[in-house]
């Protein structure tokens, strides 16, 4: 049983900082940083380089930046979509180490799946976002801004502390992500169609 659990909490670990990281790269390490300096959990050998104090300080302050770009209609868009080429690879070696000491071929197995699932909440994200900028008001765009830095810090302590319960939510969460991002993807679709027709209109 202890087994089972250690092995349930690798896998929570490993796809929770993946999860994290595809929407909110800087809190994920912040977070990971923070509990692991101040010996609130065990961070693998290779997680070990975030709880020094500069790569704490360095993922704060730009939590900070990211904490109020995210919070302004279009900005937060663009910031997304440089973000495209930080998160996911990001994802990507996070999983990576927090696979531990295992064969090569499983830490690059937790690497590639990390990176998979990095992307898959990166567009998730970044192509909702795309849909509630169309709202002319920006309170949608803070309340979903808000709720994201509140479910990484609250799926990552599930993560870290109830791995059973994490797994499930990930589980869960997948699912809902099958059915969600085909929508996104179609719904973005009208909008730079309807955004074409319209330029189009115009020169006309």
């Amino acid at each position: 049983m202890e087994q089972l659990n250690g092995v349930a909490g690798v896998i929570a670990l490993i796809m929770g900082v993946s999860w994290a990281s595809g929407i909110n790269l800087y809190a994920t390490i912040m977070m990971l940083g923070i509990f692991g300096l101040n010996h609130l959990i065990e961070l693998p050998p290779a997680l070990h380089i975030l709880a020094d104090p500069l790569v704490i300080g360095a993922s704060g302050f730009m939590y900070i930046v990211e904490f109020f770009a995210d919070k302004i209609p279009g900005v937060d868009t663009g910031w997304d979509a440089i973000h495209t080429f930080v998160r996911i690879p990001a994802g990507a070696l996070l999983a990576y180490g927090a696979a531990g000491n295992v064969a090569p071929p499983v830490a690059l197995a937790a690497a590639i799946l990390g990176g998979g699932v990095a992307a898959g909440t990166h567009a998730a994200k970044s192509g909702s976002r795309v849909l509630i900028n169309t709202s002319p008001e920006p309170f949608s765009n803070w309340f979903v801004s808000i709720g994201e830095d509140i479910s990484v810090f609250a799926g990552l302590w599930a993560a870290l502390h109830h791995p059973v319960l994490f797994i499930c939510f990930f589980i869960a969460f997948l699912l809902f992500l099958i059915w969600f991002l085909p929508k996104v993807f179609k719904g973005i679709k009208k909008i730079f169609a309807f955004i074409g027709s319209f330029l189009s209109n115009k020169r006309k």
